[in-house]
């Protein structure tokens, strides 16, 4: 019995929540990394390419960026719906203002929300089911032009992607 105490103790306490000891870091945790992909934007302007990192597990996808102290100019992250799904977001633990465009099943921007309060817990969602929907550093969507039925296409048909995430390459028929 006394052997099994401490075992018990030991094994307790590696149950309890991973505590971040610098949470204002700007990458994500250890073993968390989410793959990058190649991404574009076809705007009224012109097409718009980005690099972004995917959110394809359910713990990647809690995350998403909460925590970041900043956001690059041609990055963000992309959170995939399979299936299509009416989603909601907020911005919990999130440092930085974002814009949070979803994309209906088509490709096209559904709904763009600017400048996402930081930390607000106020939900987010374009009241449509969507395919994905895609966080960019705030106001770069207005910096940029990028307006509601603008077309998105991630994955091969952009550039090289890694062959763990193919799969969830989308490219529309009418690409640019």
């Amino acid at each position: 019995m006394n052997r099994i105490l401490p075992l018990a103790l030991l094994l307790l306490a590696g149950c309890g929540p991973a505590v971040d000891s610098d949470a204002n870091n700007s990458t994500p945790p250890a073993g968390a990394e989410a793959a990058r992909l190649p991404l574009m934007i076809r705007s009224a302007r012109a097409p718009l390419r980005f690099d972004v990192e995917v959110a394809i597990t359910a713990e990647q996808q809690e995350q998403g960026l909460m925590f970041r102290k900043s956001v690059d100019a041609d990055g963000g992250m992309l959170f995939p719906m399979a299936p299509p799904r009416t989603a909601s977001f907020w911005m919990k633990n999130t440092l930085v203002p974002l814009d949070i465009l979803f994309v209906r099943t088509d490709g096209t921007i559904a709904f763009i929300k600017p400048q996402a309060v930081p930390y607000s817990r106020d939900p987010i969602s374009a009241g449509v089911p969507v395919a994905a929907v895609l966080e960019l550093r705030g106001g770069r969507a207005a910096e940029l032009g990028i307006a509601e039925g603008d077309q998105l296409y991630w994955g091969g048909c952009v550039g090289p992607t890694p062959a763990a995430i193919r799969a969830i390459e989308f490219c529309p028929s009418t690409r640019p």
